[in-house]
């Protein structure tokens, strides 16, 4: 991949990651590249997904699909052929993984030339990293400014968070958190951490909290991002997040706060 390589200015990029699956990564990188166009930001939303992508299909885009990444590294197309605009905003474009290729076939180094690439014609690009934290995680973190990290509030779930904290930290790489599926009726009866705990735990930025809401599954199934939907708590929350990231002052939703074994918490060490 060799057409007119891009310096590093120009979009703001965020690796969207976890270190684990099921956490819902995909479904927020989805979101907020929704959220940040329907704010007037001009944004591309890259999955780095390679063999198992589906970023287009929580956009509705997977029919659209003729070039992808790795054809862009093979130079089998231009990297203008292999973006896919939006059904529902033209501010927002998809850059799509192979579904056929296995992750090796992407190199660090073609990676970050593709973001470079297109950084001068995007006001935010958006990864979504693969689970775990082998040779796509890497990949994905190689080529962004800046981590959002998805956790949901399971002990299981944190401690995978915390253990990709300390990864991209090692790279000078600031992360700020998104706390998903919360539960607050649950948190009020003492069974699930409360968001205090979770930023006590893990001691990173929270940038924002999206309630569990049937209303994600429900978007995903139809293809099309659940900020588009006004009565959906979830997808206002995923809205309000990406005011954030484009430098609005939203408050953050002030939560009822009850502790959840704090103590126990406090003495747990993830490692």
């Amino acid at each position: 991949m060799n057409e007119g390589l891009g310096k590093k200015y120009g979009a703001q990029v965020f690796v969207v990651t976890s270190g684990k699956g099921g956490v819902g990564k995909t479904t927020s990188t989805a979101n907020l590249g929704a959220g940040l166009a329907i704010k007037g930001k001009r944004v591309l939303v890259i999955d780095a997904d390679i063999g198992l992508r589906n970023l287009d299909v929580i956009l509705g885009l997977e029919n659209r699909i003729v070039f992808n990444l790795v054809d862009v590294i093979r130079g089998e197309c231009k990297p203008s052929q292999a973006i896919i605009r939006s059904k529902k905003s033209s501010n927002l474009y998809l850059l799509p993984a192979s579904q056929t290729d296995e992750k090796e076939s992407v190199k660090m180094e073609d990676f970050k030339q593709i973001v470079d690439h297109f950084r001068k014609e995007f006001d935010f690009i958006l990864i979504d990293s693969p689970a775990g934290i082998e040779h796509g995680f890497k990949n994905a973190i190689s080529a962004a400014d800046e981590a959002i990290l998805v956790t949901t509030p399971e002990v299981t779930s944190l401690r995978d968070v915390d253990k990709v904290i300390g990864l991209i930290s090692a790279r000078q790489l600031e992360g700020r958190l998104v706390i998903n599926r919360f539960d607050v009726e649950m948190m009020k009866r003492g069974d699930m951490l409360s968001v205090k705990d979770i930023e006590e735990i893990l001691s990173v930025q929270l940038l924002g909290v999206v309630p569990k809401d049937d209303a994600v599954i429900v978007s995903a199934n139809y293809g099309e991002p659940v900020v588009y939907n006004p009565k959906s708590r979830a997808g206002q929350s995923f809205l309000k997040i990406a005011g954030r990231l484009a430098g609005e002052a939203v408050e953050l939703d002030d939560w009822e706060e009850e502790k959840f074994w704090t103590k126990v918490f406090k003495m747990f060490k993830f490692g």
